[in-house]
């Protein structure tokens, strides 16, 4: 089973020692391992951590960079909020 995390979950993994996630759609992303393998650089990555990062991801990748890492990096799915 797939665990769920809130944005805040996601926010307190911001650097290195706590652990690197990020947002992608409704998916949540450990890259704390990835840092090193990231074509773009580890730098963009950290700069990310922590947040929602579909809008920047979607707008340098394609679906196939998620099909090909998503299933060795995905740790959860993001939970559920109100829209008000």
């Amino acid at each position: 089973m797939s665990k769920t995390f809130t944005a805040k979950d996601v926010a307190d993994h911001k650097d290195e020692k706590n652990g690197m996630y990020i947002i992608v759609d409704t998916g949540v992303y450990d890259i704390t391992n990835f840092l090193d393998e990231h074509p773009g650089g580890a730098k963009i990555l950290k700069r990310m951590a922590g947040k929602n990062a579909t809008k920047q991801f979607w707008k340098y990748h394609g679906k196939n960079v998620l099909d090909k890492y998503g299933g060795k990096l995905k740790i959860g799915d993001l939970a559920e909020t109100a829209k008000l």
